[in-house]
């Protein structure tokens, strides 16, 4: 029980003394580049999704999987 007791101790010590905590305005700005770099990662796979992967429904673009398998099945 001791060891968990200095465990705790010194986890909190370290965290308090030893860590960098980022300011305020760090953090927004780390904020808005995740925001942003999810923004785009989104878009290109939805892009990606659209081009390449079947739709369902009675859309004409079936994307080129779609067309391809359009093709194979006639």
């Amino acid at each position: 029980m001791a060891n968990i007791i200095q465990y705790i101790e010194e986890s909190f010590g370290e965290l308090v003394h030893k860590v960098t905590w980022p300011t305020w305005n760090q953090l927004q700005s780390s904020a808005i580049v995740v925001l942003v770099a999810s923004l785009i990662f989104a878009l290109i796979i939805f892009a990606m999704d659209f081009v390449f992967g079947i739709n369902s429904g009675d859309s004409f673009w079936k994307g080129i999987l779609g067309f391809y398998y359009n093709i194979v099945q006639q």
